[in-house]
């Protein structure tokens, strides 16, 4: 009997890998950049300003700083490197992303259904709910689904979510006019922007 063979697992990409470092940088020239070249300039006795040098010599320059030469810009010409432990400049650059995914806001949308047929005390428990969902910063999708036949009430479903858009005018603002998708009409609405105190 034949054994299954399991799915290849996809590989988990190595940071070390994106970066070209020492050796296998080997391009004649590389523009050098960095906080650090100042400490260089006196370790090697010459001033280096950010600037185009042979790469066996910033190769030579790395060596005596105890450093790594990595290739931060591979695509500049000719690329940008930088002087630098490799080890650190990878943990810095995770960490920069992290805290960028940390500030990223995820967004979140809350769905509010209504009939075309809804009466006033539902419609006014649903706005409640509304207002408090745009207050915490959410976004609101509210939507008239159409069953059966109530497909012919398109107007009622469209002025029930006008009124509904109008209601909510102080905390949200709508994306856009209602809109039928299949058997629903729908609308996007948005907190408004808070004004800073």
């Amino acid at each position: 009997m034949a054994r299954r063979r399991s799915k290849p697992q996809p590989r988990r990409r190595n940071p070390k890998f994106d970066f070209r470092v020492n050796d296998q940088i080997r391009i004649p020239e590389v523009r050098l950049v960095g906080d650090n070249l100042e400490e260089l300039s006196e370790r090697i006795g010459q001033e280096v300003n950010p600037d185009v040098y042979p790469t066996r010599k910033v190769k030579a320059w790395a060596d005596t700083m105890e450093l790594d030469l990595v290739e931060i810009s591979p695509n500049a010409k000719p690329p940008v490197v930088k002087i630098i432990d490799f080890n650190k400049f990878l943990y810095e650059k995770k960490k920069k992303e992290k805290e960028i995914k940390a500030k990223a806001v995820k967004t979140v949308i809350k769905e509010i259904r209504f009939g075309p047929n809804t009466d006033d005390h539902d419609f006014d428990f649903k706005l409640r709910h509304a207002k408090g969902f745009l207050e915490d910063g959410a976004k609101v999708k509210a939507y008239v689904h159409f069953r059966g036949r109530t497909i012919v009430f398109k107007e009622r479903g469209e002025l029930l979510l006008l009124r509904f858009i109008k209601e909510l005018e102080e905390v949200g603002s709508a994306e856009s006019l209602p809109k039928m998708e299949g058997r629903r009409m729908i609308v996007m609405i948005a907190p408004n922007k808070k004004k800073k105190k």
